[in-house]
């Protein structure tokens, strides 16, 4: 047996004995009360669950009752166990479950296919161009020092000065025409699209420097968000990598296009100042009493009838975080995500924990995907910027145009954990071949 399977096989019987241990703990000093600690257990977890969800639903003094409801909730849990004086039952049975858990997914790590996108030597630049917004994220440019280390690197800088440089396009099509043999641009992920647009028509190498707000983009590809200056190693030490880039309405986007309730917080001319803040003002009226337009999509084969926010992205977002929102493992799948949220009672909303299980998300895939609404314009979210489009909108994924340079060592490159699946994991402890 290889040493890789051997090391599988032992931490999946560690799981399956752990997972055990939990179970024996519990039945042997709590006996009968098991049930009972069971039952207290889910009701807590239900009773929070819906608690959030009025938080996210209501406003005011409901919203403050939530809130309150959320925090006692879990107090009256630890209360119930400690005057069953079944408390260390109880933590030692979950500690032995975190540790099931824990060597089950490293198992199951293993056992997966490597899922790191392809990668090959960078070119040597000659004139590489970045394109610099001093605004961008509170004016990340100018704290880290991205024009002058570039410039000592040797790539020319081109800064965004005055709100009048809107046309980010035309410029990077500008400096493409004047010799630039590599385009980049410090900024966010709007500008980031609408630059990447260009270098992939022109098939010119693309940097990408996370100086915006989120740089959802530059943290899937693994790059430092943190210091936006450690992508400038790309032009000495690159690789290059092949991603897909997506287009909806005809406009360029390398994360997602939102619709929906969530498109309409981002039309809200507060959501720049103050994203968390404007997003629970608006997120009652907007999922619980939703007026806005009556959405159908058809992603593939697959139809999305009346969804109150719909998310379309370029590579399918992963399935294990809340609503499957977070992070994608590839940029380079060729097809698009399309997520849809319809919730109709707390329970349902509540469900939505559960990520790709829930009964009010619904999943596809596929190579494009049309929205249209029973109204003639809607307001979209593309990469966070908000836009009005008509309808029908097409969206559409293109494979491998973007060449994208990276450092060749990056901190953040992202790899899914896999889901508990304690059949595969049984089958992996139990059986002597795989």
């Amino acid at each position: 047996m290889e040493p890789t399977m051997r090391g599988q096989r032992w931490l999946a019987r560690a799981s399956l004995a752990s997972a055990a241990a939990a179970v024996l703990v519990l039945g042997v000093f709590a006996g009968l009360k098991t049930f009972a600690l069971l039952g207290v257990g889910l009701a807590g977890l239900a009773i929070t669950a819906a608690a959030v969800w009025w938080i996210l639903s209501r406003r005011g003094l409901p919203r403050i009752l939530a809130a309150l409801l959320a925090l006692i909730t879990p107090i009256w849990v630890l209360v119930e166990f400690t005057q069953a004086r079944l408390t260390w039952v109880v933590l030692a049975s979950g500690g032995l479950w975190l540790l099931a858990a824990g060597t089950g997914r490293a198992a199951l790590a293993r056992h997966a296919a490597p899922d790191q996108m392809p990668e090959q030597p960078a070119s040597t630049f000659v004139h590489p161009v970045l394109i610099m917004n001093p605004r961008s994220g509170g004016g990340k440019v100018r704290r880290f020092a991205l024009d002058e280390r570039a410039g000592a690197l040797g790539a020319e800088v081109v800064l965004l000065e005055g709100p009048g440089e809107t046309d980010v396009a035309a410029l990077a099509r500008k400096c493409a025409a004047e010799g630039a043999d590599l385009l980049g641009v410090a900024g966010g992920d709007g500008t980031q699209a609408l630059v990447a647009e260009v270098a992939a028509a022109l098939d010119l190498p693309f940097l990408v420097i996370p100086a915006g707000t989120r740089n959802h983009f530059a943290l899937d590809l693994g790059l430092d968000r943190e210091d936006p200056s450690k992508a400038l190693d790309a032009l000495r030490d690159g690789v290059e990598l092949r991603v897909d880039l997506g287009r909806a309405g005809g406009r360029p986007f390398v994360n997602n296009v939102s619709f929906g309730a969530y498109a309409e917080v981002v039309q809200s001319p507060a959501y720049r100042d103050g994203k968390t803040r404007t997003t629970l003002g608006l997120l009652p009226d907007l999922l619980v009493g939703h007026r806005g337009a009556r959405l159908t999509a058809r992603a593939g084969e697959h139809d999305f009838t009346d969804p109150q926010a719909l998310l379309v992205s370029n590579n399918p977002y992963g399935t294990n975080d809340i609503a499957g929102l977070g992070r994608r493992t590839r940029l380079d799948g060729g097809t698009l995500g399309c997520v849809g949220v319809h919730v109709t009672s707390a329970a349902q909303a509540a469900g939505l924990l559960r990520g790709a299980q829930s009964a009010g998300l619904t999943r596809a895939t596929a190579a494009s995907v049309v929205v249209d609404a029973d109204q003639e314009e809607i307001p979209v979210g593309i990469d966070g910027e908000a836009v009005r489009l008509r309808v029908p909108v097409h969206c559409e994924v293109r494979p491998g145009v973007l060449r994208v340079v990276v450092p060749r060592l990056r901190p953040g490159t992202y790899r899914e954990r896999p889901r508990l699946d304690w059949r595969l994991i049984s089958r992996l402890g139990l059986t002597s071949r795989h």
